[in-house]
């Protein structure tokens, strides 16, 4: 997730960017980047998304209608053209806690609840309110991210067959030196393929992603979630739904600044907030994973594939159900340890290792040092994303000379 750099906080969309789409549709090299952007975006979000959709408790197959669902609706309403949004794993780690207690249709309330909230927020004008969020937050924000992501892999290895610790070796040695080597195929895809290879040529027999739940096999279907009678339920639900609406506008808003500095142009951000809104509206409905702005893909998109409209991110989402309905059976048989790789290779890459250098805790005020420190003992403390976001930002007011205000 990015550190995003301060600027004229103005929301502001790019005037060109319908001539852009215009061009693309017109001119069939710009339209082929696009779509080719969007294509290799979707084989880095199919293993990501199902991986998301484990840590939560979810059948596979919700995380990968999630992917598809979010980033249509972002794509076509979003004020960020070029972001990829689907099922995200900060969303994921908020919501795991009420599928173990609850179940998946408390879940999905929990999604249609968080996207109506998020509606509400972005026009009381949230998206500028967060420009209140300290540096210092956002960095453990980040932090704290990568650390729960870490350790919601844990469970994975404890208690599993032998040939399980081999194969995630071998998924984080591909995941890790293919970058360096060619950007070509994104790590994570290449890391799942070469682990189902190797776990299919030795013959072992190790926990796969079919033994988790469902895969799809068709078209989601329209359907809303059923109503708790007990208050108790109601007492749970509501407080997850509003952590996952601030934990989703922060990564989708501090995402779409960092695309905004990469292509010089500007973006709407209050639009962006409520299309993430109607994006997890409409995937609650279809009893899919809920989500926010994802780095990585975004990355992909923008930065390796010179993506820079909304066909791009359609692409990506309609290779994704594409792939997924073609492939359901090979994904079926994946190990979970090829999951358990990339979602350690995530975590490490996620983390924000200036932030914690000695060079960079030497430098900065003490103010700094507690904010951070605050932030992210507390959100590991309580898995709770948005109470750490909620506090550090206030303990950063309480300081003296604490952090001047982050811009997104």
């Amino acid at each position: 997730m990015p550190t995003a750099t301060p600027s004229s906080g103005r929301d502001q969309t790019d005037p060109s960017e319908g001539g852009a789409v215009l061009n693309a549709l017109r001119h069939p090299r710009v339209l082929g980047r696009e779509v080719t952007a969007g294509f290799m975006t979707s084989l880095a979000l199919i293993p990501e998304s199902t991986a998301f959709a484990v840590v939560a408790g979810l059948d596979p197959r919700m995380g990968l209608y999630g992917a598809v669902i979010v980033a249509v609706v972002t794509s076509v309403l979003g004020g960020r053209p070029g972001m990829v949004s689907a099922a995200a794993g900060s969303v994921a780690l908020v919501a795991a806690p009420l599928v173990r207690s609850h179940g998946v249709q408390a879940y999905l309330l929990a999604v249609i609840l968080s996207g109506a909230l998020q509606v509400v927020l972005a026009v009381c004008g949230a998206a500028k309110l967060m420009r209140l969020i300290p540096p210092a937050v956002m960095r453990g924000f980040v932090d704290a991210l990568a650390i729960l992501i870490f350790t919601s892999q844990l469970p994975e290895l404890i208690g599993v067959p032998w040939a399980v610790y081999p194969l995630v070796a071998l998924g984080l040695l591909v995941v890790f030196l293919l970058p360096r080597l060619s950007t070509a195929v994104p790590g994570p895809l290449a890391a799942v393929v070469v682990v189902t290879a190797a776990a299919w040529l030795l013959g072992w027999t190790v926990p796969t992603v079919g033994d988790r739940g469902a895969l799809p096999h068709g078209l989601p279907s329209l359907g809303l979630p059923s109503l708790p009678a007990d208050v108790g339920a109601w007492t749970a639900i509501v407080p997850i739904a509003a952590a996952m609406a601030v934990v989703g506008l922060v990564e989708s808003l501090l995402t779409a600044r960092l695309v905004d500095d990469i292509t010089g142009t500007g973006s709407d951000k209050t639009r962006e907030a409520w299309a993430l809104g109607a994006a997890n509206i409409a995937a609650g409905c279809f009893g899919a994973m809920g989500g926010c702005a994802m780095i990585g893909q975004t990355m992909i998109n923008v930065r390796h594939g010179r993506a820079r409209t909304r066909l791009s991110t359609l692409a990506a989402a309609g290779s994704v159900l594409l792939l997924a309905l073609v492939l359901a059976d090979l994904l079926a048989v994946m190990p979970m340890a090829a999951l358990t790789a990339v979602m350690v290779f995530i975590a490490v890459t996620t983390f924000d290792w200036r932030s914690v250098a000695p060079r960079t805790l030497k430098r900065s005020p003490w103010p700094v040092t507690v904010v951070l420190v605050a932030t992210v003992g507390l959100t590991v403390a309580t898995h709770d994303l948005a109470i750490g976001v909620i506090v550090g930002t206030v303990l950063a007011r309480l300081l003296p000379r604490g952090t001047r205000p982050q811009v997104i």
